[in-house]
C-alpha cells in the first residue's frame, strides 16, 4: 500500500543510514536500533528505510528503541503511519489511550489468539499494524506473524477456489451477556444509527425478540496486494470460527444460547458452516509459516496487515502491548481492495 498519503509525515530529506536486517528461519526480520534517549528522533530519521524494509519483508521487528509509555509510543506510531485509525466493529474489549493508541485485545491469557488479519471483516481495514511492548510476559505471549501469500499457496487449491468464488461470512450475536455489546461494537445503542451503519457497510442485520442483534457480513477471503500484486489469504475465517474456541466454552455457550446464538462464527459464502476440519487445515498452513520472537520491553513490531497475518501466544505474567492501526484500506464486500 502506498506510503505517499498526504497525511503521512514526509520522509527524511537526507538518506537514512543503512542498517542491517537480520533474518533467520522461523523468526521475523529484525533491526537492532541504538538504545538511546530519543526513539522518536531515530524513527523519524530512519522512517524511509524502515518502511522500505517493511515493504520488502511484510513484517519487521525493531529492537532497542526503549519505548516506555503510551504517549511516546503514539508519537512513534504517527511518525511511521500518519494519522491513526479508530477501531470499529470490535469483537473484544481494548483499553484506549489518547491519539488513537489501544491496548492489545483483552483475551484470556491461557488461550492463544489464532492467526488473523486485523478487521478483515470490516469495510475499511488497516493496511498497517504497529505493536509496541511496554511490559514483556514472563513466558509466552509472542505476537507471531505469517506470510499470507505463502499460507494461500499451502492451502488445498479446491478450498481456496471455493472461498475465492463464494467469499466468507462472519455471523455475530450481540447481547449484554456474552461477547462484545452493541455499544462496544457500534459506539451506540440507538437502533436507527446501528441500522444505518450496517446498511452503509454491507452488513445484514436482524433484531431479536429479546432486544439482541444478529448480523451477517460477507467478505472476500483472498485479496491482491496493491503494491506487489501478490494474491494474499486475507480473512479471519479460522480465528472467528466457533471451533477455534475452547471447546468447553463452546459447549457451554451452545447449551445456554443454542447453536445459532454464539457470539461469533464463520460460514462459507453460501451460508454453509465452516467445520472443524477446514479450520484445522487453515491453522496447519499458518503453523507451517509462523515466525515468532519473544517480546522484550521497548520492542516495536510493524506488520503489513494484508501481506502478513498475526497471532498471540498464550502467556504467563503481566503483558502490556500497545497497538496502532493506520493506512485504511477501503474493501469491497466481496472483491478486491478498492
Amino acid at each position: 500500500m502506498s506510503t505517499n498519503n498526504p497525511g503521512f509525515p514526509p520522509a527524511p530529506s537526507r538518506p537514512a543510514p543503512p542498517f542491517a536486517v537480520q533474518t533467520a528461519p522461523g523468526r521475523p526480520p529484525l533491526v537492532l536500533a541504538p538504545n538511546g534517549p530519543d526513539p522518536e528522533g531515530w524513527v523519524g530519521y530512519n522512517r524511509g528505510a524502515l518502511r522500505g524494509a517493511l515493504a520488502q519483508y511484510g513484517a519487521l521487528l525493531v529492537r532497542g528503541l526503549g519505548l516506555h509509555d503510551p504517549a511516546q509510543v503514539g508519537s512513534v506510531f504517527r511518525l511511521l503511519g500518519g494519522e491513526l485509525m479508530a477501531e470499529r466493529e470490535a469483537f473484544a474489549q481494548r483499553e484506549s489511550f489518547p491519539g488513537g493508541v489501544y491496548s492489545s485485545t483483552k483475551w484470556p491469557s491461557n488461550q492463544p489468539m489464532c492467526m488473523h488479519h486485523e478487521l478483515s471483516y470490516t469495510a475499511e481495514a488497516p493496511g498497517l499494524m504497529m505493536f509496541a511492548c511496554l511490559t514483556a510476559p514472563t513466558s509466552g505471549g509472542a505476537t507471531c506473524v505469517a506470510d499470507s501469500a505463502a499460507v494461500l499457496n499451502a492451502l488445498p487449491r479446491g478450498l481456496v477456489e471455493r472461498f475465492e468464488h463464494e467469499g466468507w461470512v462472519l455471523a455475530r450475536n450481540y447481547n449484554d451477556e456474552i461477547g462484545a455489546s452493541v455499544v462496544e461494537t457500534f459506539g451506540t445503542d440507538d437502533p436507527a444509527t446501528v441500522e444505518a451503519y450496517c446498511r452503509a457497510n454491507a452488513i445484514e442485520f436482524q433484531w431479536q425478540p429479546d432486544g439482541g442483534l444478529r448480523t451477517w457480513q460477507r467478505r472476500s477471503a483472498v485479496r491482491r496486494h496493491p503494491a506487489t500484486g501478490q494474491l494474499c489469504w486475507f480473512n479471519q475465517i479460522a480465528f472467528l470460527n466457533e471451533w477455534t474456541m475452547d471447546q468447553d466454552v463452546r459447549a457451554f455457550l451452545v447449551e445456554m444460547y443454542g447453536p445459532q446464538g454464539l457470539p461469533f462464527t464463520t460460514l462459507f459464502g453460501n451460508g454453509e458452516p465452516v467445520g472443524p476440519q477446514v479450520v484445522e487445515l487453515i491453522n496447519q498452513a499458518y503453523d507451517a509459516h509462523t515466525m515468532r520472537e519473544a517480546w522484550r520491553p521497548g520492542d516495536l513490531l510493524l506488520v503489513d496487515n494484508l501481506r502478513s497475518a498475526h497471532s498471540r501466544e498464550a502467556f504467563e505474567g503481566e503483558r502490556q502491548i500497545l497497538v496502532g492501526m493506520a493506512e485504511p484500506m477501503r474493501l469491497t464486500p466481496h472483491g478486491g481492495a478498492a
